[in-house]
């Protein structure tokens, strides 16, 4: 029976190739019709047998192209008659309202084959890609998606690449960044030491193809040599050199005024990186996804003979190792060549954000590269690569960047009307979000806006991002710290453009976050928030960052916190741990009393060797020593206490990493540990706040110091703190349970990528049926705040809908 249907499919399925996957199925089903896209997703217009259409549909859905994400198919028969004499792609008019933009992806199979056969036309081309592959966001600089809007513009498609581009059944029909030696960029070498400039290009196909092969053996040759080189990438510049060899991996922390922070390293394929770390099969299908993301693997302790040592400057004091595959034809051609693991960290100066113009390469990377390779494709919009952990079975994002961002996330039940709503995220590890249709856009991962550099990046983004979405805001989403540089600008917004202003608090951000990642209704009952961070404002004026708290979407109650210790000299208190551990000792004892009881101790010489005269001061004026109930803090306080970074951090939550590394997660896990510290619980009540319940430190301080006194390792009393923190925080929840009706909690905040502190946490509430509600796509750490804060205006609005465009922040204290 011939009939009428119109089939609409929503999700990321425009700019993937997703048009002539449809083309292909309707001729091999043997339907006439027309497909084309809106601002809906795609529509197809199908006449043919009944049975042919549902097998078309069933086929579209198990044969999508690689980087299409189908959120729904839906299909209505049609009585009107259509005329079709055949199928075709018709040309989309542009229309407003796309929720979808498609991640970088990947270098895909079919154009690696090409670049490394001598036969085709393509070989060695650092530049190949198709619809399957290549970049997108990097690239794009408006709307609608063509070539015209991208940085390909300048490269005139040579007749070939025309051809391919306009076959509707070739995987580059479309492909707006398609090139070729004869007509895209070209590949460009800067000897530092030399001076010598930009090489010229040849006019000959064959010229071109020897001259890029004739690049990778002279940085294949610069690499065995232990030279530095920077390389430009999909997002930004990377600074690469041999990972085996020490003295350039040292030479280039020297360089770079980078100390200790880790560096990420890449490697051809997953077997080799199988010789360094063990790689499951998780994180394997993680590492070869079209996201290619950074993988944090554990490093192997003994190495098989004839494989090289990777020299211990790559991530001091760690036993994870952060390894990516090539993603680029280009990172491809080079690493198989070297075929050894390579550093291939961001190309930037200590602090600021990674280059992305040439010219600024040269400038400043000249200082720290011993070679600059680089092309004339500009990259329009700056991008890091993403970073995963796999914890408790789970491939968890501890930074949303390359191939993530911007995949909107679509909101829970009861948001389907969210609009025009934007969020304007945190400080540190920064991103914003934009909330329409009921769906968010996330936006990459920008970094530490108190960089001017990463600050004015931040804004660039925030005005491109609402050009590609089409995006005009109505609310604005804010953290209610005053100081906070998002903060100032969604304020400063807000009164130029009379928008409304929202203010969240950072914490109940955190639980949102988690809530809307794992898709609770907007309707849900109460949820217990546990947010476990360095800093953030709390709704009574103090530092908050151990708390939790019970609520939804739209409100919350602090029914516990960690009991709020001095950070003395505030901000210089998170760069100095040994500034923590002073307080915390002083929070559970005099000084006196530690002196003679552990003046012995090398943590006794080492705080009588600082300016402890000028602590007692200001605690005792209470200058510059505001009160924080902060996870963070506490770790800080305790790997000061081990020496761990104790004076100075290089970055932040250094300290408290190292602390994770030095803890046995297997006795954690199991419950065998020996005398954990305790943590006890206290009620605190005051007459202009409600009685919490408080999670206090101070008890775990005498059994700590009598084992450093006492010569016990480093490791047991790592895990005993974690083992003892751990118990403390189940047994507040404990308490709660007999009070307040939930059984689900949601865990976030920085302290929480932790892989020991969050799965030991996890373990315990799941023996107790209560379902835990933990990140996998969107980061624990402040990278997620701005999602928490969009979902939170949104449920505000659709619940307490504004009637007029006041400033909302009375109706929402």
């Amino acid at each position: 029976m011939i009939e009428n249907q119109e089939v609409r499919v929503r999700g990321t399925v425009q700019g993937v190739g997703f048009r002539p996957t449809v083309y292909r199925l309707a001729l091999e089903c043997d339907l006439k019709g027309e497909v084309s896209n809106d601002s809906d997703g795609v529509l197809v217009r199908l006449s043919g047998v009944s049975s042919n259409i549902e097998i078309f549909v069933q086929r579209l859905q198990a044969e999508a192209p690689p980087l299409a994400k189908i959120d729904a198919v839906e299909t209505l028969v049609i009585d009107a008659l259509w005329q079709y004499k055949d199928f075709s792609i018709r040309q989309s008019n542009h229309c407003d309202g796309s929720t979808e933009v498609s991640a970088d992806a990947a270098s895909c199979h079919a154009c690696l084959r090409e670049v490394f056969d001598p036969d085709e036309r393509r070989y060695c081309y650092p530049f190949t890609n198709c619809t399957h592959c290549g970049p997108r966001l990097t690239i794009i600089q408006g709307i609608p998606y063509d070539r015209s809007n991208t940085t390909m513009r300048d490269f005139s498609l040579c007749s070939e690449c025309l051809a391919e581009y306009s076959q509707p059944l070739d995987r580059r029909f479309h492909a707006q960044p398609v090139a070729c030696h004869q007509c895209g960029p070209q590949l460009l070498m800067h000897y530092v030491q030399s001076g010598a400039g930009r090489e010229s290009a040849s006019n000959t196909l064959s010229a071109k193809e020897e001259q890029s092969f004739q690049k990778l053996t002279q940085i294949n040759q610069a690499l065995s040599a232990g030279k530095i080189i920077a390389i430009k990438g999909l997002g930004g510049f990377h600074l690469c050199c041999d990972a085996s060899n020490h003295q350039a991996v040292t030479l280039l922390r020297e360089r770079k005024h980078r100390y200790a922070k880790p560096f990420a390293l890449m490697s051809h394929d997953v077997d080799n990186i199988r010789q360094f770390c063990a790689v499951s099969s998780l994180e394997k299908s993680t590492l070869e996804s079209s996201a290619a993301p950074i993988v944090l693997l554990q490093k192997k302790q003994q190495l098989e003979a004839g494989v090289p040592v990777l020299s211990e400057a790559i991530a001091p004091g760690s036993h994870l190792l952060g390894f990516m595959l090539p993603y680029t034809p280009l990172h491809h051609l080079i690493s198989r060549k070297f075929a050894k693991p390579l550093i291939m960290t961001s190309g930037n100066l200590s602090g600021e954000p990674q280059i992305i113009e040439n010219s600024e390469a040269l400038n400043k990377l000249s200082a720290i590269a011993d070679i600059i390779v680089y092309h004339d494709r500009d990259i329009a919009n700056r991008i890091d690569d993403s970073v995963v952990r796999l914890i408790d079975g789970k491939a968890r994002m501890m930074r949303r960047a390359r191939g993530y961002a911007p995949r909107s996330i679509a909101l829970p039940e009861g948001f389907e009307k969210a609009e025009n709503i934007l969020a304007y995220g945190a400080e540190l590890k920064s991103t914003f979000c934009m909330i329409k249709q009921g769906v968010a856009i996330l936006s990459q991962h920008q970094g530490d806006l108190e960089n001017l550099e990463t600050f004015e990046d931040y804004e660039k983004n925030l005005g491109l991002y609402q050009r590609l979405f089409e995006f005009t805001p109505r609310y604005l989403a804010y953290d209610k710290h005053p100081e906070y540089l998002s903060t100032k600008l969604a304020l400063q917004d807000g009164k130029e453009q009379a928008l409304t202003a929202i203010p969240v608090q950072h914490h109940h951000a955190h639980m949102a976050s988690a809530m809307a990642e794992n898709n609770i209704p907007l309707a849900s009952s109460a949820v217990l928030g546990i947010a476990l961070d360095g800093l953030g404002f709390g709704s009574d004026g103090t530092l908050w960052g151990g708390e939790f708290l019970l609520g939804d979407y739209c409100d919350f109650k602090r029914l516990a916190r960690l009991k709020p210790v001095v950070m003395p000299g505030a901000a210089q208190a998170i760069k100095q741990p040994w500034r923590n551990t002073y307080a915390h000792i002083l929070n559970s004892m005099s000084w006196d009393a530690f002196c003679r009881a552990y003046g012995a101790t090398d943590l006794a010489g080492f705080l009588k060797s600082m300016p402890i005269a000028t602590l007692d001061v200001m605690l005792a004026e209470k200058l510059n020593c505001p009160l924080a109930s902060s996870a963070g803090r506490l770790f800080d306080a305790v790997a000061g206490a081990l020496g761990l970074s104790a004076a100075q951090v290089q970055f932040e939550g250094q300290a408290a990493i190292e602390l994770e590394m030095l803890a046995d997660a297997r006795a954690i896990l199991a419950g065998t540990v020996t005398k954990p510290y305790p943590l006890i619980i206290d009620e605190f009540s005051s007459e202009k706040a409600q009685p919490l319940l408080e999670l206090n430190p101070a008890s775990l301080w005498p059994p700590l110091l009598n084992d450093l006194h006492q010569g016990e390792s480093v490791s047991v009393i790592a895990t005993r703190f974690h083992a003892g923190l751990i118990a403390g925080i189940v047994c507040v929840v404990d308490r709660l349970k007999q009070v307040y009706k939930f059984n689900q909690v949601a865990l976030s905040g920085g302290c929480l990528q932790n892989a020991i502190l969050f799965q030991g946490v996890e373990k315990a509430l799941q023996e107790r049926n209560i379902t835990c509600l933990t990140h996998a796509r969107v980061p624990a750490n402040d990278g997620g705040i701005a999602l928490g804060q969009g979902a939170i205006a949104a449920a505000r609005l659709i619940r307490q809908p504004a009637t007029n465009k006041q400033d909302l922040y009375n109706n929402f204290l």
